[in-house]
């Protein structure tokens, strides 16, 4: 019978501390960690939506929640292995969502240098997605993703394969973020903890945008040079998720420390 209670969760996957190498494992309680914690921040979506890391030693390999379970029951354990292709590289009991490796397979096909994506279908994020003008330089939040912002048109569910073509070319060589029109919002880090951080700040910039959009309002934006010089400066000062990833580890653990179980 396929579990459907956390209980039956929990017995159905194995614990794996011990059972893969210490760099796999230190992953897997990162990401465990970022689900729990976009829980917390209201990212979650029933069991929609999907975060995922790159195996480390194995490129072509990702972690990514089942697909039938909440992101407030993730663990280390429960974490399963795919490939960019979307093939399962381990015997889990539960699959994984087909749109989410399609997105994010492709995503780690075309960025060598993403180690991990989070993708999310946010109020903020999704209104600002149905936005023609998309995310606009209202905040300091939304400089971070000044010319750092990809757009993807809406294709429908990501079911199908092809897509990957058009998410990979739209996603380019150096964009941080993307916004999926239509659909919600995307953040690609060199870390579990860049990822998350982008994820919380992006959808922090979506949330001022709305809020001032309904206040009826006249609104400004500085000039494109200020805009530029402070993108310039966020990224230059490192601000890479590290520096956060700390106190998020320790609120993760006192919302449930058997999110590294």
């Amino acid at each position: 019978m396929t579990p459907n209670r956390p209980d039956d969760l929990k017995f159905a996957f194995p614990p794996l501390h011990g059972r893969v190498a210490a760099p796999e494992w230190a992953v897997r309680v990162d990401l465990a960690a970022a689900y729990r914690l976009s829980a917390h921040f209201g990212m979650e979506e029933m069991i929609r939506n999907h975060i995922s890391a790159r195996v480390p030693g194995a490129p072509d390999e990702f972690l990514v929640k089942p697909a039938a379970i909440r992101f407030s029951e993730v663990t280390a354990s429960n974490l399963i292995k795919v490939s960019v292709a979307g093939e399962r590289r381990d015997a889990a009991p539960l699959p994984a969502d087909q749109a989410g490796i399609n997105i994010h397979g492709a995503v780690y096909e075309a960025r060598p240098d993403v180690h991990a994506v989070h993708h999310s279908h946010t109020i903020a994020g999704m209104t600002i997605a149905a936005q023609k003008d998309g995310l606009l330089p209202l905040s300091q939040h939304a400089l971070r993703f000044y010319d750092r912002l990809a757009y993807h048109a809406y294709e429908g569910i990501a079911l199908a394969s092809e897509e990957r073509v058009r998410l990979k070319r739209d996603l380019g060589g150096a964009a941080r973020g993307m916004i999926l029109r239509h659909h919600g919002l995307l953040t690609a880090g060199r870390s579990v903890a860049e990822a998350m951080v982008l994820m919380y700040y992006l959808d922090l910039a979506c949330q001022i945008q709305v809020k001032a959009q309904a206040s009826g309002a006249a609104l400004t934006t500085p000039a494109p040079e200020v805009c530029r010089e402070i993108a310039r400066q966020i990224e230059g000062n490192g601000l890479t998720g590290d520096e956060e990833w700390p106190a998020l580890r320790r609120l993760a653990d006192t919302l449930d420390p058997a999110y590294a179980t």
